[in-house]
């Protein structure tokens, strides 16, 4: 069976009879077998996907299919999915089995999509590599030496290698931009509160947003439609009305717009030439197309990094404060007491990473350094948003990358934290800010690895910047 480029195609064909959802399913599993070795499944679930798929099938024929019929999923762990495990590649969560859907999980069931598996990824999503995983890391199909950028490694090599049609990640710093940077993919992080983050593992819950992996921006549309807007389950989510993605998608490019490039990333330490030099060339092309290319300043620049890592530990450390061994996951066997329970169990159940991480947080949140860190972050997180805001009030959308370099090679920053810290550069940002941004392919370097392009646009703001990524996509 052929690869489809688009979930339109695919629903044209099963419209027609020449394709049934069993022949897709049968197909995805097929190459998930062929592929293992990339390791980006923990769990496929064959059976259960090849009865669903006959069940939508026969709804197709009754013509009472719903918008997603036909759509192959797979999430990473880190969504609830009622009785399939939640590890959040996790040892600590060793065993658990979730009692409930999360929302977003809900509404593809609700609209016929297909979940055919749960995605491996950086433990608890804490990672921009997914060499963290407790389950071993994920190899980018591109190269499988390299790294598909974290942390939701899984889901965005299951798109690239074919393994489903969609993938939902998570971004809290860029872990659905960077992996599909990483591997040639779209990647959407919506605004924060666009899609409810019920049943969404919690790592920094005032960043966290359930995000879509797809191999072009009208799929990553429909999804969006589809998985967007108010719960009563998430008091946070926003009740704005959901657009027709789709359909204003579809629309001819009527207007120009105004651009943004910020200065300082061309002065960036460690950003490859190549990346430079391919954003340049999509730059030209925007002006071309009769569009606005302002470069611009943003002073900020400097204090995104820190002020994302201060606060997303700190809430990391709240947030996995909840994980103790007592009433479900792991639990060690050498315990003696109720404080060796706690210790041994938490010592011995997350990954380096994460307890470096819960470290960091709790130092923040420390009463003798509580102020001079944490509240000084929050403070300045408000700066970087209203500076962010301002740019676009002036501009309809700013342009960067999305990652310093390509894809590096499995282990390279894994001995330097710094280095590993630094591939989020660019992505925190939008998280920072709470604003949507995107990936889209820009291109690849001499390596043939593939360079991504982030665009990032204004609260709620997603019609208008996946019309216009859609375009980019096009652009020559």
């Amino acid at each position: 069976m052929r690869t489809y480029a688009t979930f339109r195609e695919i629903q044209h064909d099963l419209q027609r009879g020449a394709l049934t959802c069993q022949d897709l399913v049968r197909h995805h599993l097929s190459n998930i077998e062929k592929k293992s070795h990339l390791n980006a499944f923990l769990s496929v679930f064959p059976e259960e996907a090849l009865e669903r798929a006959s069940l939508i099938d026969q709804k197709i024929k009754n013509g009472t299919a719903g918008k997603l019929a036909g759509l192959v999923v797979g999430i990473k762990d880190v969504l609830a999915y009622t009785g399939h495990p939640l590890q959040a590649s996790s040892k600590i969560l060793n065993g658990f089995i979730s009692q409930f859907n999360a929302t977003a999980v809900q509404r593809l069931l609700d609209a016929d999509a297909i979940i055919i598996g749960r995605q491996n990824c950086d433990e608890f999503a804490m990672g921009s590599s997914n060499e963290s995983s407790a389950f071993g890391p994920v190899l980018n199909d591109a190269d499988n030496t390299r790294v598909p950028g974290g942390s939701s490694g899984g889901s965005a090599v299951a798109v690239q290698a074919d393994l489903c049609q969609i993938s939902l990640g998570s971004d809290t710093g860029g872990s659905v931009r960077q992996p599909a940077a990483f591997c040639g993919l779209v990647g959407l992080k919506p605004t924060y509160s666009r899609i409810s983050r019920y049943g969404l593992i919690a790592y920094g819950s005032s960043f966290d947003c359930i995000g879509i992996f797809a191999k072009c921006v009208e799929d990553v549309a429909v999804v969006l439609e589809v998985i967007a807007g108010a719960d009563d389950e998430d008091s946070t989510v926003s009740r704005l009305p959901v657009p027709q993605y789709a359909e204003e998608l579809s629309r001819t490019l009527s207007k120009s717009y105004k651009v943004a490039y910020v200065r300082e990333i061309d002065d960036a330490e460690g950003l490859q030439p190549e990346i430079r030099d391919a954003i340049q060339r999509k730059l030209d092309h925007i002006k071309n197309a009769g569009h606005s290319v302002d470069v611009i300043d943003f002073p900020l620049q400097e204090y995104v990094l820190p002020t994302y890592y201060i606060l997303a530990t700190a809430e990391a450390s709240s947030n996995l404060s909840r994980y103790d061994g007592v009433r479900y996951g792991y639990r060690s066997p050498q315990t003696t007491d109720l404080q060796s329970l706690y210790k041994k169990s938490r010592s011995e159940g997350f990954g380096k990473e994460v307890q470096k991480r819960i470290l960091l947080g709790t130092f923040v949140l420390s009463a003798s350094y509580y102020d001079a860190y944490y509240t000084k972050a929050q403070k300045v997180r408000r700066l970087i948003r209203e500076k962010t805001k301002d740019i676009l009030k002036q501009y309809d959308f700013i342009v960067m990358p999305i990652t310093p370099t390509t894809a590096f090679k499995i282990g390279t920053h894994t001995d330097n934290p710094l280095e590993m810290y630094l591939a989020d550069l660019f992505s925190v940002q939008a998280n920072v800010a709470g604003v949507p941004a995107i990936a889209v392919p820009c291109g690849e370097d001499k390596l043939g690895l593939p360079i991504g392009l982030q665009v990032i646009a204004d609260d709620f703001q997603e019609s208008k910047l996946l019309h216009f990524s859609d375009a980019l996509t096009k652009m020559n």
